[in-house]
């Protein structure tokens, strides 16, 4: 909710704080007092994992929504399996959140596996691409989605002129040389959008011409008001997404409404997700509370939201056994946007949306 990516993480906050005011009546009406309690993980494994242990030992906590970030979720996770406590991730993407088969480990979004691949297709088939720059930040998701866009390539025969991660944040200079000596058709960052922005300014301003991709973690505004219209010149830029912007729900209009009332502010996109892990969480809770006829266990709770089919505000949401959607939606989206009030207004052009199965396994990568 700080730091460089709270322009995700604070939407999925609001969001969810939104979601408990407007969906807690049912609880109350039980008796029950319903509190948000916020820990910022600030995109960090070790804050993750500390907040882990003091959302662990208090035992009013019976629901969690989040992590968004895979690398932190998964550590975190694993000592929300030991403790029994559910967590419903609004975007975490990595196949071992979820292929580790635990029952408090669920996600209403989709996966990298099919991220990467979905990337990957639209260059070769969309764009004509025929060699690609794959560059990730290092973290268990970035890594995993590009390794992910390197096996549908290959498997495409595009050539893989450059692979690398890095942890640079400000002078791209080295990578940028060594992407324009490899003269590729596209550039797939795996990645986050206030990283891969200043790369891709800086790579404009170099000289680059081809096409800039990468996944949800640039679904969000700070994306344009880094990049500017660096990201729409030239080859322009896609990214795949596991969400939409939340005005292309249906019955968002309320939401939108009531989010733009307490925030002073239209929703990004993740917080729409934000709101309907708020309220998978909310129901798992009634559920047990109302079967036991008594403040449930953290196990009941895991128990009940797995068997829950919920109408969320982003679609019809439930379970497999592993915590994935059945089906989960897609999209590729095209830039057009230069500033975030461009952005914010709908400039971008969904190209493209589809759903599909979780693959039958994961790599975990």
């Amino acid at each position: 909710m700080t730091g460089g990516q709270n322009g995700i993480g604070l939407p999925i906050k609001q969001g969810a704080q939104l979601g408990l005011q407007k969906l807690g009546d049912g609880l109350k009406t039980l008796g029950y007092q319903v509190e948000l309690a916020p820990y910022d993980d600030q995109a960090t494994p070790a804050i993750g994992t500390a907040n882990a242990d003091a959302i662990i030992a208090d035992p009013t906590i019976l629901c969690g929504v989040g992590h968004y970030n895979s690398g932190v979720f998964i550590p975190a996770s694993e000592k929300y399996h030991t403790a029994g406590l559910a967590f419903v991730s609004p975007g975490a993407t990595n196949p071992t959140v979820t292929t580790r088969g635990y029952l408090e480990v669920s996600r209403i979004v989709g996966r990298d596996d099919v991220q990467g691949p979905a990337a990957e297709e639209y260059a070769y088939t969309t764009l004509g691409a025929r060699s690609a720059f794959v560059i990730h930040d290092t973290s268990v998701a970035g890594l995993g989605v590009a390794e992910y866009f390197r096996g549908a390539a290959d498997a495409d025969a595009m050539a893989i002129v450059g692979f690398e991660g890095t942890t640079e944040t400000a002078d791209f200079s080295t990578l940028i040389a060594t992407l324009l000596a490899a003269d590729a058709d596209v550039v797939f960052f795996g990645g986050i959008f206030n990283q891969a922005a200043v790369f891709f300014k800086q790579a404009r301003e170099a000289g680059y011409t081809g096409t800039f991709l990468g996944t949800d973690g640039f679904d969000a505004s700070g994306l344009v008001a880094i990049g500017g219209a660096a990201l729409a010149a030239e080859g322009g830029m896609a990214f795949t997404s596991i969400v939409a912007p939340a005005d292309s729900y249906a019955g968002a209009a309320d939401f939108i409404a009531a989010y733009e009332t307490a925030f002073g502010n239209a929703p990004e996109t993740f917080a729409a997700q934000g709101y309907d892990a708020m309220g998978i969480c909310l129901a798992g809770i009634e559920a047990a509370a109302t079967a036991s006829g008594r403040l449930p266990t953290r196990n009941e709770v895991a128990i009940a939201i797995r068997a829950l089919t919920y109408t969320g505000l982003t679609g019809t949401l439930n379970f497999d056994a592993n915590g994935d959607l059945p089906l989960a939606p897609y999209f590729i989206v095209k830039v057009n946007a230069t500033t975030e009030a461009e952005w914010l207004a709908g400039a971008n052009e969904t190209v493209a949306s589809f759903e599909l199965a979780p693959p039958s396994s994961g790599s975990g990568q």
